[in-house]
């Protein structure tokens, strides 16, 4: 008789989705992502959708493993499925959902078999709009502007200089994208092709993918390599 074998875990993401920013304006939330998915360093899967809604008032940006942003969507749709049969008006709103993902992710972690992702979770309840983050490690909290993955580095700050308390959609939606074509030009796991979403007091909705416009005239980028430094060096 053979001995069990032992139980593993995923210790290595593999197809994987970029940034996901969100910003809080007056009156709502504004969120935006790629529609690329990349097998390791390929730009394998496009078209994908990283923004879900979820219920009446909840939408969830996903980075990271694709297949475990596939599983909290199960998840997710379960619970929201089950809440929807007691018919008693009663729908669960981003912060039950925001609380139920962390203490998933966090019961994860402590088994060492993680979700590999990163979450923003948003929405409008109660005439009042929402905006959290989670990760593979469970850990939360709620901001006016977040970012995912590499644009934990090259978005906040322009979110940080750029957000004011009384910002309009349209002024949100124009940081939003701006963050999107940054990490394009800088990420080289990222995409052209975006996908904007919104939850405010008349619903969420995620809106089709569009694709940024961009610019390869500076001229620094289009000025020739020195032969002579690189013959110099030899």
């Amino acid at each position: 008789m053979f001995p069990q074998a032992p139980i593993e875990h995923t210790k290595h993401p593999i197809v994987c989705g970029s940034s996901v920013v969100a910003v809080k304006y007056n009156g709502g939330v504004i969120l935006g992502a790629d529609t690329l998915a990349s097998y390791g360093s390929m730009a394998r899967y496009k078209g994908v959708d990283r923004l879900r809604t979820f219920g009446e008032s909840t939408i969830i940006g996903g980075t990271g493993e694709m297949s475990d942003f596939q599983q909290v969507s199960q998840m997710v749709d379960s619970i929201d499925l089950d809440d929807w049969l007691h018919e008693d008006q009663l729908r669960l709103g981003p912060t039950e959902i925001y609380s139920y993902l962390g203490r998933v992710m966090y019961n994860r972690r402590t088994k060492g078999n993680p979700l590999y992702n990163q979450f923003v979770i948003a929405g409008h309840k109660n005439n009042e709009a929402f905006l959290g983050y989670i990760d593979h490690q469970g850990t939360m909290f709620q901001d006016k502007y977040i970012a995912t993955g590499f644009g934990k580095h090259m978005s906040i700050p322009m979110l940080r200089a750029a957000w004011k308390p009384d910002m309009t959609e349209a002024e949100a939606r124009a940081l939003v994208s701006k963050c999107l074509e940054v990490l394009f030009y800088r990420d080289c796991y990222a995409s052209n092709e975006v996908q904007l979403a919104k939850a405010d007091a008349s619903g969420v909705t995620v809106e089709d993918p569009i694709k940024l416009k961009t610019e390869w005239s500076f001229a620094h980028w289009n000025k020739p390599t020195s032969q002579v430094a690189i013959g110099a060096s030899w």
